[in-house]
């Protein structure tokens, strides 16, 4: 279903739970690591410039470990394709990343970002030389019982205002929400349990 068009398109619970839990064992084999941070441009807006440097850098408090296997890649593009036409965005792309595991356990969050880069990746002789993102994707792989707060939400500037969109219907384990890679995102703090979930970007 389409929210808002041109923020994001949800498919609620579509993925079964026997794919949610072996994607979990399959990262359940890997080694999590702490997550890198980066710098929001946000203090760009009207709204943020009375905030602090400080909370305007992208903090992000999750572990990670990246996954490759091909009939997740398979499933994940398939809802992409149908999001990305049904939408209405028409974006194209090439190629794609590894996916990326993340558990977000109590306190747990990501501050407002983009998945976009600024300028294309100058990496000669890699696969994503010269390509951005396009397409960002992320799925729910826990129960909603299972934790608190962690909640996805959308910035979109109206105005020179800032409105917040929060996506919950993607509470549902199995869910997925993809969305245009330019859009500012984040991850509210985790205040109870562990969330887990899987992020996918499409590059051109």
């Amino acid at each position: 279903m389409r929210v808002n068009t041109h923020t994001y398109w949800y498919f609620e619970g579509i993925l079964p739970d026997i794919f949610c839990e072996d994607v979990k064992r399959f990262a359940k084999a890997a080694q999590l690591t702490k997550a890198e941070t980066g710098f929001s441009h946000m203090d760009n807006y009207t709204v943020y410039k009375k905030r602090s440097l400080k909370k305007l850098h992208r903090t992000r408090k999750s572990t990670v470990t990246w996954l490759d296997e091909p009939w997740i890649h398979l499933e994940l593009n398939r809802l992409a394709k149908v999001a990305n036409i049904r939408s209405g965005w028409d974006l194209n792309w090439k190629v794609g990343e590894g996916i990326q595991f993340t558990e977000y356990t109590r306190s747990g969050h990501y501050g407002w970002h983009q998945d976009k880069w600024e300028k294309p990746l100058d990496r000669p002789g890699h696969p994503l030389h010269n390509t951005n993102r396009q397409l960002s994707m992320t799925v729910n792989l826990s129960d909603p019982k299972d934790y608190s707060g962690g909640c996805l939400e959308f910035c979109i500037i109206e105005k020179g205002e800032a409105k917040k969109l929060k996506v919950k219907e993607i509470l549902p384990k199995g869910s997925v929400c993809v969305f245009p890679s330019e859009m500012w995102h984040r991850i509210t703090p985790v205040t109870r349990g562990k969330r887990v979930s899987l992020v996918k970007w499409l590059s051109e």
